[in-house]
């Protein structure tokens, strides 16, 4: 397995740089050196067929040096949005979880900023287990992914890629074309001003963000995503009972901001109430444009802390 190197980049900060063409299999230390998960059995509830994705192998795509020049060289990677729908009562999504945390952690495609959101629906919270980061509107979300994208049924683990791409865990290179072609996708620019816990009441967001339409190559919407960096549970039953998990960037709650009209600019105060209970040093803030329908998703931001 390929080791990413430490090294500073251009603008002082760290980066992690592959020295290599490789692939990196996150999952070898949970499900061996293969980094396989065993088919899944198909499930259905309300008449909807709920299928586990088939026999996983999860990869990090490990790039070395790209092709050479790229658009957004001179501006900065461009943002590349990452969703991953999951579940803790699904046995085969501990590993799709330590898939998106290593991408988020290592950040492998060179040009391109990775913007994960783990997604946990809620129609596994049936089977023993309820997990307790999952909600019925993320589940709304995935089921117009699947009808979106024209898919059969809805399956975990899932990961939707810039809102176009049903992206198969179980094809590197798959991962790896993807991943590289969104690199060098004209986006449209996006800017969170600031983001920051109201100092007079910890339970809510205030932030300012910014949208360039000039690009916008017609009218989109506009949402902020509040996301956990790190969530943990100890699962007790069903199908993972047992076992520690761990997650990153999981979604806490999806709010339609406004529409960005296309050849215009977009700024605004935003105001998100976060949910009871929440540490906001565990928050970062996502800001991302999106076709309706769901589609394309056409720019995105990520602020990593927000207190």
């Amino acid at each position: 397995m390929t080791v990413p190197k430490k090294v500073l980049g251009p603008d002082g900060c760290g980066h992690h740089q592959i020295r290599q063409v490789g692939i990196a299999r996150v999952a070898e230390r949970v499900y061996g050196a293969e980094g396989a998960v065993p088919s899944g059995r198909g499930d259905r509830q309300e008449g909807i067929a709920m299928m586990r994705a088939p026999s996983i192998l999860f990869v990090v795509a490990c790039l070395a040096g790209g092709n050479g020049s790229r658009a957004a060289d001179s501006v900065g990677p461009v943002p590349v949005l990452v969703e991953l729908f999951t579940s803790e009562g699904c046995s085969s999504c501990p590993p799709a979880d330590a898939w998106l945390q290593q991408i988020d952690a290592v950040q492998p495609v060179p040009g391109a900023r990775l913007i994960v959101l783990s997604e946990h629906v809620d129609y596994w919270n049936h089977d023993g287990w309820k997990d307790p980061y999952s909600s019925s509107s993320i589940t709304e979300r995935q089921g117009d992914y699947v009808r979106a994208l024209r898919l059969e049924s809805p399956a975990t683990p899932q990961v939707v890629v810039d809102g176009t791409v049903n992206l198969p865990l179980n094809d590197a290179q798959r991962i790896r074309q993807t991943l590289q072609q969104a690199a060098t996708t004209p986006m449209v620019p996006v800017r969170i001003v600031s983001a920051a816990i109201d100092p007079g009441n910890s339970a809510v967001l205030r932030a300012r963000i910014e949208l360039d339409g000039t690009s916008a190559p017609h009218n989109t919407d506009i949402f902020g995503a509040v996301a956990l960096s790190h969530a943990e549970s100890q699962v007790l039953r069903g199908e993972n009972g047992g076992k520690h998990l761990a997650h990153t960037a999981v979604l806490q709650s999806l709010t339609k901001i406004g529409k960005l009209e296309k050849g215009k600019n977009f700024g605004r105060e935003v105001e998100i109430k976060l949910k009871p209970g929440t540490d906001p040093k565990n928050v970062r803030f996502i800001v991302f444009a999106q076709e309706s329908g769901p589609g394309r998703v056409l720019g995105a931001a990520l602020q990593a802390a927000v207190n």
